[in-house]
């Protein structure tokens, strides 16, 4: 019985149920002209024809009969001018059946009426309307609320029907539905884009501090604490940027992105991996301009996951760090000794992003244990076939 009441309690019941009379408010100024009623359904085909004609429909369809969709981008129910002649068409059926919908639920007031015929029998008046027949009695009050059980009922049904027509015929079109996937797509690549540059970032800035302030306590060396506190203060401020230019982008300030690190810079990383205590050993082959810039910025990020990973669970260890820019791809290899079970980086978000990474751009990346020793290896394409659809996600915008 509950889930029968449930629907008269909401809102929505009630602005669909104006919904469906606003055409017959419209439709009655015809009716003091003449009482041809077919004249309102002959007169929707060129109105429905006109492509603004969708737009005000949408607006109000939205409105009334799926307000929690308004302003959705993925909503039911488009709100757009006709675009094409078989959108035209579309309306003009929805303006015809929203008609007959109207028609219905004006025809439906007269049960209302036969309820109070009903009760104004009790005092002797003869029933007129739908209780037309019936002798005046006292008792017909008892049935007064019979009339009222189809209304409620179909006041239900009729706003769930002009709801259904409305997402049918007034829906958005298959090319608006994959525009509308697409956006989605493109919002959810560019947030778990920016998600890897604040983890890769700030995991490094905060493995870096922690490293040199363990190290620093534990050399009891001015110098060396010196040393240890102007490396974090530069790692701490190249996290800020990095931090600040997600934030502007989320905010959708307009403000224009500051420009990422690219392998360019790359001696940047190598040389916090120094100041922690690392012995790096970097060879670099190939000319690094050659390499694409979506290419570069993420191997840029790849190389400081990696050296962050030495750093958390290897520690100050021997690193040998490898870029080559060869036959057309970037080799990138980062590997260092296992220092026993904490030299295992494991397999959590830092590996996940690499490998999402190298996958987006067309690459591969392989992490593997081999004779004591922790290798990261990652080989991107340089050819812009393979990875310019994927220019616009990993592009900073």
């Amino acid at each position: 019985m509950h889930r029968f009441l449930t629907p008269l309690t909401s809102a929505v019941t009630y602005s669909r149920w104006l919904h469906m009379f606003i055409p017959a408010a419209a439709a009655s100024v015809w009716f003091f002209i003449s009482d041809a009623f077919w004249a309102p359904l002959l007169f929707a085909v060129p109105i429905g024809l006109i492509p603004a004609m969708r737009l005000e429909e949408g607006i109000q369809a939205q409105l009334l009969l799926t307000p929690s969709e308004r302003g959705r981008p993925d909503a039911s129910i488009a709100v757009a001018s006709s675009s094409s002649w078989a959108e035209r068409w579309r309306t003009v059926l929805w303006l015809e059946v929203r008609l007959l919908i109207s028609g219905a639920a004006i025809l439906a007031l007269w049960l209302p009426v036969a309820s109070i015929e009903l009760v104004q029998s009790a005092t002797g008046r003869p029933p007129g309307g739908l209780a037309e027949g019936l002798s005046p009695h006292w008792w017909n009050v008892l049935l007064a609320p019979l009339p009222l059980v189809p209304l409620l009922v179909l006041v239900v049904l009729g706003g769930r029907l002009s709801t259904a027509a409305a997402r049918w015929l007034l829906g958005p079109s298959p090319s608006d539905r994959l525009t509308v996937l697409e956006g989605l797509t493109e919002e959810l690549l560019e947030r778990n884009r920016m998600a890897r540059e604040l983890h890769d970032s700030i995991g490094h800035a905060l493995t870096v501090a922690v490293v040199q302030a363990g190290a620093a306590r534990a050399a009891d060396d001015p110098a060396f604490t010196e040393r240890a506190l102007a490396a974090i203060e530069e790692t701490g401020r190249d996290a800020l940027e990095d931090l600040e230019r997600v934030l502007r982008v989320l905010r959708e300030s307009g403000t224009p992105v500051s420009r990422r690190p690219t392998l360019a810079e790359a001696e940047r990383l190598l040389d916090s991996a120094r100041s922690s205590g690392a012995k790096v050993d970097a060879r670099v082959s190939g000319d690094l301009g050659l390499v694409p810039a979506p290419v570069s910025r993420e191997g840029y990020r790849i190389l400081q996951e990696s050296l962050t990973n030495v750093l958390r669970h290897a520690g100050p260890v021997s690193v040998r760090v490898t870029i080559a820019v060869d036959g057309g791809r970037l080799e990138l290899e980062v590997t260092n000794p296992l220092s026993g079970a904490a030299g295992l980086p494991g397999s959590g978000s830092g590996l996940r992003g690499i490998r999402e990474r190298a996958a987006l751009l067309g690459g591969k990346a392989r992490m593997e244990s081999r004779e004591d020793e922790w290798s990261v290896s990652v080989s991107l394409p340089l050819d812009g076939i393979r990875w310019s659809d994927a220019v616009h996600r990993s592009s900073g915008r």
